[in-house]
């Protein structure tokens, strides 16, 4: 009984992805080259690929023809390739006629090919001049259809003295193919050699290929002399009494390629992966003698000839090894993968060394110079994971390091685990050594926190000392720059990251506390009670947890708060009035506090409010009116003359007003000796 085949319904399930909107014409030069030794294999042979555009000025889609602009290339429309080789013969015809014709199994050959032609291509027709079973040259034409397969098909005898020659049009390019598809011939001639690299690099090479597209041509003989570096190597592989055939090639620095693993199947390349990744120290171009080069492997092996998927795109091999569902010599894609690379790594290792110590040194410049952090955790970072491109941003590289530290972090959490649950099979000495382990983990990521926090308070100094300077334009930050490195605006504890409060370089003390509110109205803070729509700068409430004695009539122990006022550097209008003048702002804001009957962040009165020590912070600089209103409230200078201290006796605060210059100077002294032991500059 006879199965027949709908032929339209056999295209619409055939794979086809845009980015492969060339392959029908891969397909199409591969054919003839295998026509071409089909006469005989040392026979040198000649292709001529035609790209067909549309008339210049006009761009004809399905029925409609638009108008294009002078400088625009006419669209590609087609392809002519044109060989001199067996040509359609009987027995060709009758194996195009059947799909998946085991015609050309021996090399590789799916029988579905043509598919791939009404894949992309609306129109197919074929013209072959060919010798007969008797010896006489033939012509034989004919259409291919996506509904009716070969139609209009003739046959006849020619005139002596023709010529093998066989011509298949591809026409009626789809549009979605078509514009994810090169455009230039040049680009197509690229893509086409090294779809077909293997073709040339092979004993016995390959066929004149020659590209044209109208008045211009370009030969793949003259596109891959100028893509060689060097000659090729060749090396055999086994996995699992399967042998590979890998063969090593340097291609000019010029080419646009980059490092690859191209994966053949009968001499047909299938796909390409990129090796930068994969190999340490990859990247960039590689030096030999002197020139550079682009490093590409071809795979070769009958393993991967049984196993391509018909439409030649991939291949079909199981992505890891699950125990119990592989053969003794079934290999799967990670496996095949990883065994090719370390090959290349092998072959590649001699040209890496410089490239892999640039790496390791950018990674230390950056530890030294930008994030310590990572210090105490690169030796437990693989070396091969530190051979980084030494023109990788700080960005990145700080992205690739903290990967890593949370590897060593998920590492530490379950040696934690194991630690905190002893095996009973556990000798001493060995309980004893992962304790070790565990601890030598946990103190290498101590010191890294430690190095992030103090590298941290570095940078915020650095960022605050240009703040506070001149600008180009010969005007200072504004206050809310200020106010943005010391803590974000209109944010509260709840909100703000940990990170971001930066009220140390006030007073250490400031970093912790129970409630924080900045830049919001008094009335919006829980802590206040008071409903007064006036905005202090920054308002901090402690509460300090100390040991207490549980009895009867016990209370909340005390707390302090604090409120901070921030003036735009060099800022000289400070007057009397609470509107101009910082150190009565922050004292009223503490007064309409204290009348509002202050609480905990969880809403819990403190009693005695009244009695609650209060700070005031004032931060400016030491202008002429500044200086004023301090001496004016019978303020202290401080030793170094860049600050005033005082006592508001009313309101239990203590008032402090630090200029800048006195709070950058504190800041970097507080913090020297961390920073000299991080081998950071103090300033």
């Amino acid at each position: 009984m006879a199965i027949h085949t709908n032929l339209r319904n056999r295209i619409r399930n055939t794979q086809l992805p845009l980015s492969s909107g060339l392959m029908p014409l891969f397909e199409a030069v591969q054919n003839s080259i295998h026509a071409i030794e089909e006469v005989a294999p040392s026979c040198p042979g000649r292709i001529t690929v035609e790209i067909l555009r549309e008339v210049a000025g006009l761009f004809s889609d399905g029925d409609r023809t638009k108008k294009r602009g002078p400088e625009t290339q006419p669209e590609i429309f087609g392809f002519r390739i044109t060989d001199d080789g067996i040509g359609f013969t009987d027995r060709h015809l009758e194996s195009f006629e059947t799909l998946d014709s085991d015609f050309k199994a021996k090399i590789g050959g799916k029988g579905i090919g043509r598919l791939l032609w009404l894949k992309a291509f609306r129109n197919v027709s074929i013209d072959s001049r060919y010798v007969g079973a008797d010896g006489k040259f033939r012509r034989r034409t004919f259409s291919f259809s996506p509904t009716d397969g070969v139609i209009d098909l003739s046959d006849r005898d020619v005139a002596d003295g023709e010529i093998r020659q066989t011509t298949v049009e591809l026409s009626g390019f789809e549009e979605k193919y078509r514009q994810a598809c090169r455009k230039t011939m040049e680009a197509i001639a690229n893509q086409l050699l090294e779809h077909c690299l293997w073709y040339f690099v092979r004993t016995g090479g390959a066929p004149t290929i020659v590209i044209r597209d109208g008045e211009g041509f370009v030969s793949l003989d003259d596109v891959y002399d100028r893509q060689m570096h060097s000659s090729a190597e060749h090396e055999q592989l086994e996995i699992k009494g399967h042998k590979f055939d890998l063969t090593h090639l340097k291609l000019s620095a010029t080419t646009t390629q980059s490092h690859m693993i191209g994966w053949c199947a009968a001499n047909r390349l299938v796909k390409e992966d990129a090796l930068s990744s994969r190999v340490p120290g990859l990247f960039g171009k590689l030096g030999d003698d002197g020139n550079q080069f682009i490093y590409a492997c071809y795979v070769t092996s009958p393993y991967l000839d049984e196993r391509v998927r018909p439409e030649r795109t991939d291949f079909v091999l199981e992505k890891t090894r699950s125990d119990g569902l592989f053969t003794d010599d079934e290999i799967s894609e990670d496996e095949l993968s990883a065994n090719i690379v370390k090959s290349v790594r092998n072959y590649l290792s001699q040209y890496l060394e410089e490239k892999r110590k640039a790496g390791l040194e950018r990674v230390n410049r950056f530890v030294a110079e930008v994030q310590p952090r990572y210090r105490p955790i690169l030796s437990r970072i693989p070396i091969e994971e530190l051979y980084v491109d030494p023109s990788i941003s700080d960005r990145e590289l700080d992205v690739v390091l903290h990967r890593h530290r949370s590897d060593v972090e998920r590492e530490l959490l379950a040696e934690g685990h194991k630690v905190m649950s002893p095996a009973l099979a556990d000798t001493a000495e060995e309980y004893e050594a992962r304790v070790k382990h565990y601890l030598d983990l946990a103190n290498d990521l101590k010191k890294s926190d430690l190095a992030e926090y103090v590298s941290h308070r570095k940078v915020i100094l650095d960022l605050l000392k240009i703040g506070v300077q001149r600008n180009e334009d010969g005007k200072y930050s504004r206050e809310d720059l200020i106010h943005e490195l010391i803590m974000p605006l209109r944010t509260t504890s709840n909100s703000a990251e940990f990170e971001r409060n930066n009220l140390w370089l006030i007073d250490d003390r400031l970093t912790f506390h129970d409630y924080l509110a900045s830049d919001i109205t008094l009335r919006s803070a829980p802590v206040s009670g008071s409903t007064s729509t006036k905005e202090p700068d920054i308002l901090a409430l402690n509460v300090y947890d100390q040991p207490i004695l549980v009895s009867e009539g016990s209370s909340l122990p005390l707390a302090s708060i604090v409120v901070v006022e921030l003036k735009r550097p060099m800022r000289n209008d400070m007057a009397s009035g609470e509107e101009k003048d910082p150190i009565e702002q922050t004292l009223s804001y503490l007064k309409k506090i204290r009348d509002g009957n202050v609480r905990t962040a969880a809403g819990r009165q403190i009693p005695n409010s009244s009695d609650i020590p209060g700070f005031c912070y004032i931060l400016c600089d030491l202008t002429e009116s500044m200086r004023n209103r301090c001496e004016i409230h019978g303020y202290t200078r401080t030793s170094d003359y860049l600050g005033y201290f005082g006592y508001n006796g009313p309101l239990k605060a203590y008032v402090e007003v630090i200029s800048f210059d006195r709070l950058l100077n504190n800041g970097y002294q507080r913090n020297r000796a961390f920073f000299a032991s991080l081998g950071l500059p103090n300033n």
